[in-house]
């Protein structure tokens, strides 16, 4: 599996490519876990701990059933889905994140068999039973994640008539200079399908569309960010 990665400069590692010079490059990228890890612990709460509102408008019209969610976090989006009747696992690399996680939950007063949290490396953990719902909400990262690899296998462990949900940034938000945001790392709706490369006879699209929400930037000042948010049916 590691046979393209000839050494830590190669282009295709997004760390090596954002590094400022050569010797930046020639060290060994921070591991993703170590990364994440000092993400949360420099802050008491990295995000707003409510629901991402695209994933509440789309999963909202779903029949509950069996979800897995991927990359986590601090749980707003898994607590929302037990809220609404869903039995769900929520994975995170941050064990940091994952104990964040529970205790919202606990004071969320979630039924505790509604829902399960995992610290754990998404690349290797495997649900023990089929799945009717897999969500990834903003599973970017600008550490190693094969993130297409990670949904698209999750995607194969649905049960016949269950829906994959990803929402990603699309692009940076209205007020950022582009240099700060890499590129590579946005993902576009018609881009996430084809490179999902689900069998076309099994599964459908029904949703796969950007959409802007109004948001306040970090100076006060009214913006706009642009997600994808894609849908897939497994068909029965």
């Amino acid at each position: 599996m590691t046979s393209h990665h000839h050494h830590a400069s190669d282009a295709s590692d997004p760390s090596a490519a954002s590094g400022t010079n050569a010797a930046a490059a020639a060290h060994q990228p921070q591991a993703p876990t170590e990364f994440w890890e000092q993400l949360y612990s420099a802050k008491p709460a990295v995000w707003s701990g409510r629901v991402n509102a695209n994933l509440a408008s789309v999963a909202g019209t779903l029949a509950p059933g069996r979800a897995l969610d991927l990359g986590c976090g601090e749980g707003g989006d898994a607590i929302w889905l037990a809220q609404q009747g869903w039995r769900v696992t929520g994975i995170d690399i941050s064990t940091v994140a994952i104990e964040r996680a529970r205790s919202a939950a606990h004071a969320a007063g979630v039924d505790a068999s509604l829902l399960d949290f995992v610290a754990g490396d998404l690349e290797t953990w495997r649900p023990t039973e089929p799945l009717d719902l897999v969500t990834a909400s903003f599973l970017q990262s600008p550490v190693h994640l094969p993130r297409t690899q990670i949904i698209r296998e999750a995607a194969l462990t649905l049960a016949p008539g269950g829906h994959l949900l990803t929402v990603a940034h699309a692009g940076p938000p209205s007020w950022a200079s582009g240099s700060e945001h890499p590129a590579h790392l946005f993902v576009h709706p018609e881009r996430e399908v084809a490179d999902l490369a689900l069998p076309a006879d099994e599964w459908e699209a029904v949703v796969a569309e950007l959409r802007t929400r109004e948001v306040t930037s970090p100076d006060g000042e009214p913006g706009t960010l642009e997600d994808s948010v894609v849908l897939l049916h497994r068909r029965a």
